[in-house]
């Protein structure tokens, strides 16, 4: 203990209790002694953990990843099954079964029941029925691929991105035009993520108290369908891209709203929105435009709105309790592969939202800021 102390009376006086902290958890004798205190041990062995889970990280996704191919949760939740039957059904030897099995049980995916039998572990349960997260795992092919080389992304000798490749209209200057074959694939994967985002905001702000809602890039028109199931008396409208807002028409029609909704297709920053709104909302839309960009969007959508209308901004945000993780690191990384956008905290939304000549704005907390946050403003009554 005399050892550590001396190791901070060698500190100049003016150090913050950060310096100091850094300094004595860079000491390799200090971290010898907190590990074999009794007091500083777990903590000494939390941070280990953490520290060997950032450098195992992208095995413990590509364990997942496996998982979603071979089907491993849907299969399980039929109930537990023994090694051999599961490697029969993975078509895979034994020997690999059983390593993965063990891999999967180790992260909380699947547990063991009995010897050589396995079944769904809390976070494989999760996965039952979870289609969207199934398709964003299957997805991250593309973000792993851009990351091979970090640095060479952030200094921007990469050259062209998988990402900006998979989502066409970051590449273009008409985004308008591009066929369908180019949004397909985003825009079912858009669709199929959207279900659990649209429950988050809908339970934060009910749609009940509006009399037509305008979804700009609203894709699929999930948000749309999941709005109206809430507020039966809800008219809307849909505005994205044509070739993106095609796809909508029969998700519209099988949930039996097409008395109920208007569709557009067109460039939201170029072309004119529908002005009969009274709410406009802009889902996973602002965070993946540069500021400009993200500026021109909110301005027309102050346009579209009469006096006194509603903007919800929802998207995952920066600097959000519980939401640290996934805006700061995922998305900074992310929207870096994907050529533009950033992630923004509350405050500087509120400053583009401002900007955009909206009133008022404020957050409005979610149950999983990870998922997504709301903002909320108004336009002016006068």
């Amino acid at each position: 203990m005399n050892q550590n102390l001396d190791i901070a009376a060698d500190l100049p006086a003016s150090w913050s209790w950060r310096n100091i902290r850094d300094r004595l958890v860079a000491s390799p004798r200090f971290r010898r002694w907190a590990a074999a205190f009794p007091l500083t041990r777990p903590i000494a062995r939390r941070r280990a953990k953490a520290l060997f889970d950032l450098c195992a990280g992208f095995v413990y996704s590509q364990i997942l990843l496996s998982c979603v191919r071979l089907r491993v949760f849907q299969i399980l939740a039929e109930g537990p099954q023994t090694v051999a039957i599961l490697a029969a059904r993975f078509a895979l030897p034994i020997a690999q079964t059983s390593m993965l099995l063990e891999a999967a049980a180790s992260l909380g995916l699947v547990e063991r029941r009995a010897k050589d039998t396995f079944g769904l572990g809390p976070l494989g349960a999760a996965m039952v029925g979870n289609a969207g997260l199934s398709a964003m795992i299957e997805h991250h092919t593309l973000l792993y691929a851009d990351l091979a080389d970090p640095v060479g992304l952030l200094r921007g000798t990469q050259g062209s991105t998988e990402l900006n490749r998979y989502w066409a209209y970051s590449g273009t200057d008409d985004p308008a035009a591009l066929p369908g074959d180019q949004v397909n694939a985003y825009s079912a994967l858009m669709s199929a993520s959207q279900s659990m985002i649209a429950e988050e905001i809908l339970a934060a702000w009910p749609m009940k108290r509006h009399r037509c809602l305008l979804d700009i890039g609203g894709g699929e028109g999930t948000f749309l369908c999941a709005a109206a199931a809430q507020a039966p008396k809800l008219r809307m409208i849909l505005f994205d891209l044509p070739s993106v807002v095609a796809r909508a028409q029969s998700r519209f029609a099988a949930n039996g709203l097409m008395d109920r909704v208007q569709i557009f297709g067109g460039n939201f920053l170029t072309d004119p929105l529908p002005q009969e709104a009274d709410a406009v909302s802009l889902v996973r839309v602002i965070h993946d435009h540069n500021d400009d960009a993200a500026l021109e969007i909110l301005r027309a959508a102050r346009r579209a709105l009469p006096r006194g209308g509603t903007l919800l901004l929802a998207e995952p945000m920066a600097g959000v309790a519980g939401a640290e993780l996934i805006a700061d690191a995922y998305f900074g990384f992310y929207l870096l592969a994907m050529g533009r956008g950033r992630p923004r905290d509350p405050a500087a939304l509120s400053n583009l939202v401002e900007k955009a000549g909206f009133e008022r704005p404020r957050y409005v907390p979610t149950r999983t800021p990870m998922l997504t946050a709301l903002l909320v403003a108004a336009a002016p009554k006068c």
